[in-house]
């Protein structure tokens, strides 16, 4: 029998684990159950990897050959980049980081858990110090999750050291799609981008297309949705405090080259990511919050 955690007359949350086939760790995780939806939770990473309003597909995509691995990133779901995103330009010959910092490869912890009938609030946590030596500052995270009809994801950086810090963030939402080619984001069209595979900035003028090898930093804060002709829904995102919108997938040849993409996986996700990709301040004592609320609706 599970060992429930919450169970009321809303909702029921219990422990679940992940783990490679033949693998010896495993990551403990939640499983969470509602009137309005169903969602899972790695603390390896303070990952949400699925969430499905009652009456619609998973709102979130997951490899099918994710690997639930100490010092590698889940792939698919919602990874966490911070405290920073991409490449640390910050970084040397001798002292090298990680793309997308280290908040996505540490567990996290369950502060505090309720649900009501409108849905159910996790909070997560991660603290700690000296994590890596480009960013050795004292900081705590704090996720608050709330998951019901829509999912509200928001995160609270503080810095707990007397210096200044400096940090760059993305919450890097895999959406599941029937393909990319069935995808539109109208609420692109207009808005002016950098494109780093091309190492050119422009406006958007047409349609966007989401069929990869596509990485772009689109300078917006407003609210994005993503329309998926064949299935016949919409995702709307709405970001708080987050200056751009990164829209990625690896296309074919480049997914071929990762391991934990599943043969065909690209074709099943557009990546469109609530994000802040340059340098922000964090001062010494203070706390910043980004947050964003992910929503569905059939055409």
């Amino acid at each position: 029998m599970k060992k429930i955690l919450l169970d009321n007359d809303f909702a029921q949350v219990y422990p679940i684990k992940f783990s490679q086939s033949n693998a010896t760790e495993c990551f403990e995780g939640l499983s969470i159950s509602h009137l309005h939806c169903q969602a899972k939770i790695s603390l390896y990473g303070g990952h949400v990897l699925s969430f499905k309003p009652t009456g619609h597909k998973d709102v979130l995509w997951l490899s099918e050959q994710a690997s639930y691995q100490a010092g590698k990133a889940i792939r698919g779901g919602i990874p966490l980049c911070w405290p920073w995103f991409g490449a640390n330009d910050k970084q040397t010959e001798e002292i090298k980081a990680e793309n997308h910092g280290f908040a996505r490869q540490l567990p996290w912890k369950v502060e505090a858990l309720e649900a009501d009938k409108s849905g159910v609030t996790i909070i997560l946590v991660l603290a700690g110090y000296n994590q890596h030596p480009i960013w050795p500052n004292a900081y705590k995270l704090t996720q608050t999750l709330f998951f019901g009809k829509s999912l509200k994801q928001s995160l609270a950086m503080s810095n707990l050291s007397q210096e200044d810090a400096q940090y760059s963030v993305a919450l890097h939402s895999y959406f599941t799609v029937s393909n990319p080619n069935n995808v539109s984001i109208d609420t692109l069209t207009g808005v002016s981008y950098s494109d780093k595979l091309t190492g050119t900035s422009s406006i958007q003028q047409q349609a966007v297309s989401c069929v990869g090898e596509i990485d772009r930093k689109y300078h917006s804060s407003e609210k994005m949705t993503l329309v998926d002709s064949q299935w016949q829904r919409k995702i709307d995102i709405i970001s708080y405090n987050c200056q751009q919108w990164v829209l990625w997938n690896p296309g074919a040849e480049l997914a071929d080259t990762m391991a934990d993409i599943h043969p065909q996986g690209e074709q099943e996700y557009v990546c469109l990511e609530a994000a802040n990709t340059t340098w922000q301040d964090l001062p010494a004592g203070e706390t910043v919050i980004i947050s964003q609320e992910i929503s569905i609706t059939n055409l």
